[in-house]
């Protein structure tokens, strides 16, 4: 709507028709005045508001200087707090048939624009202080709505005067730390509060810190903006009462203040519910509390949110699925050089106990943080008899793994005595994105001097994204008679083998050698793919899959 506003405007101001349109109106004005036989009062401007004919009315009396100033501020006002027609904001916007006020005062000299924008302003800075009661209307949106245009309409060239650009600035802060939740829903606005608030930007945002309670419903959105507008001090003030409210939520205390609510809930639907049952509703609405707030501190981050997050995920108490939304609402927001991060990190990681859903959300911290901090104790996990959690290590470590450190990699992963194939078939097309010539790469991996697990996982670039031009590269393996690796003892999803197509359909063929891993699992996947193909195989399991 704003920018049809505009564009009506222009294209208004740029015809005759403007000429027309005004002339027009100060002569209805004038027989207005004629017939009664008096002068235009306020009584009249008011009744204006609720005519067909009177925008243009209004527009002739702000634009005329015959009439008293403040009969033209009254106007002003008038065109403010109309009522829409047709779902639209005529008396600041206009229509196809008249301008409004943004485009009555553009067209205004500055020096005649400027005493109307002085009587005005105080007006919208008042109007916007009327705070609604239980269930009222809102009657403060309009004079918010014109406060935010006349800020920021043709690039805020109507308002001149900077105490008055402040004063408007300071109101409509001011606005958006009353009645949030209910403003920022309310859809009759012109300008929507998080408008406002990016154009007010950290000032606007510093205020509402306040607002961040157990309670309050728009801690998210909230969070955002704060995120994006707000500066180090709102931050780490919102980041302090994030932390409060957390704990809050997840002590007995919140529990025994909800559980009437819930209570009551129930008797509403006609539910009878166990105590064992009521039990678990109120550990579910605290769960989805605390899941709600865990997701609303990642935007905030700040020392406060990151050491109290830490400390939650580390606590083998504490459920697991909230464990985990802990780990993701650091997310971005560990230090890359604090070797306590790192560490808690690798320790959830590499723990036995730590379970599936936490170790995933583990892998993709310690993916976060710098090669310096994990890479000594990713590489002591290529030890592990686990070969998943070999698998997330060796994966996590290979997107770190550049030109100068990719030596180290192999010449680590050279050591390893035992292996599955799927890790032979995700570390080859990781090679694609190490710096450097991966062709060279591949070449040198895989040539007969290099450990089999070595020569192994360059081959397997071809699993990935070799494509029928690459056939002659690899047909002189097929001969290779050396031993693949063994499984570790007991496990699981780790076997050698590779389904090709046979006479009487797909067959599973066991994989013993290089060769037999070549003939079965490469070629026909380079068969099937053209030299344009070269993504890798989506069959090809995610690095990030659980450790068992």
């Amino acid at each position: 709507m704003k920018e049809h506003g505009k564009r009506m405007g222009k294209n208004m101001r740029s015809s005759m028709g403007r000429a027309w349109v005004l002339s027009s109106a100060l002569l209805m004005v004038a027989a207005t005045t004629s017939l009664s036989g008096c002068r235009i009062t306020d009584d009249d401007v008011a009744a204006w508001a609720r005519k067909a004919s009177g925008p243009r009315k209004l527009i002739a009396v702000l634009q005329h200087d015959k009439y008293p100033m403040a009969l033209r501020v009254n106007a002003a006002l008038t065109l403010v707090t109309m009522k829409p027609r047709g779902g639209r904001a005529v008396g600041l916007l206009g229509s196809d048939e008249y301008i409004g006020l943004l485009d009555g005062l553009s067209d205004m000299d500055a020096s005649e624009r400027k005493p109307i924008i002085s009587g005005l302003a105080p007006k919208l800075v008042e109007g916007m202080a009327e705070v609604p009661e239980g269930d009222q209307a809102d009657e403060s949106i309009p004079y918010k709505d014109a406060a935010y245009a006349l800020l920021t309409h043709n690039e805020g060239s109507l308002v001149s005067d900077e105490e008055i650009k402040r004063s408007l600035n300071d109101a409509l802060i001011g606005w958006c730390q009353h009645n949030f939740v209910a403003r920022m829903d309310d859809t009759t606005q012109l300008y929507g509060m998080e408008q406002v608030l990016r154009h007010t930007r950290s000032a606007g945002v510093r205020g509402l810190t306040p607002l961040i309670a157990a309670d309050f419903k728009k801690i998210r959105e909230l969070s955002q903006l704060i995120y994006e507008l707000g500066d180090d001090a709102t931050k780490l003030d919102a980041s302090k009462r994030m932390v409060v409210v957390a704990q809050y939520v997840d002590s007995e205390a919140w529990i025994k203040q909800k559980a009437p609510t819930v209570e009551a809930a129930n008797k509403a639907s006609g539910l009878t519910v166990k105590p064992k049952q009521f039990e678990k509703q109120l550990e579910a609405y605290q769960e989805e509390e605390l899941l709600r707030l865990f997701g609303a501190m990642k935007n905030v981050g700040q020392k406060p949110i990151v050491d109290y997050l830490l400390t939650y995920a580390a606590n083998k108490e504490n459920p697991e699925k909230r464990r985990a939304a802990a780990l993701a609402g650091l997310e971005n927001n560990l230090d890359r050089k604090n070797q306590a991060h790192a560490k808690l990190m690798l320790d959830l990681l590499a723990d036995n106990e730590t379970p599936d859903s936490l170790r995933d959300v583990a892998s993709r911290r310690v993916g976060e943080l710098s090669r310096e901090q994990v890479a000594e104790r990713l590489y002591g996990l290529f030890e592990s008899d686990r070969w998943k959690l070999r698998w997330i290590a060796a994966a996590l470590l290979l997107k770190m793994t550049d030109s100068k450190t990719i030596d180290d990699f192999m010449a680590q992963l050279g050591k390893i005595k035992h292996m599955a194939i799927t890790e032979a078939l995700t570390y080859g097309p990781g090679l694609k994105d190490v710096k450097g010539d991966t062709a060279e790469l591949v070449s040198k991996y895989s040539a007969t001097n290099q450990p089999v697990p070595v020569r192994l996982s360059a081959l397997g670039y071809y699993y990935g994204y070799g494509t029928q031009a690459d056939l002659a590269k690899v047909e002189p393996f097929t001969s290779d008679t050396e031993k693949v690796p063994s499984c570790p003892k007991d496990a699981e999803e780790c076997a050698w083998s590779c389904t090709v197509a046979g006479k009487d359909g797909p067959e599973l063929k066991e994989v013993a050698t290089v060769g037999n891993f070549v003939e079965y699992c490469l070629v026909p996947a380079m068969k099937g793919r053209a030299p344009a193909e070269t993504k890798a195989a989506e069959a090809t399991p995610a690095p990030e899959a659980q450790a068992k």
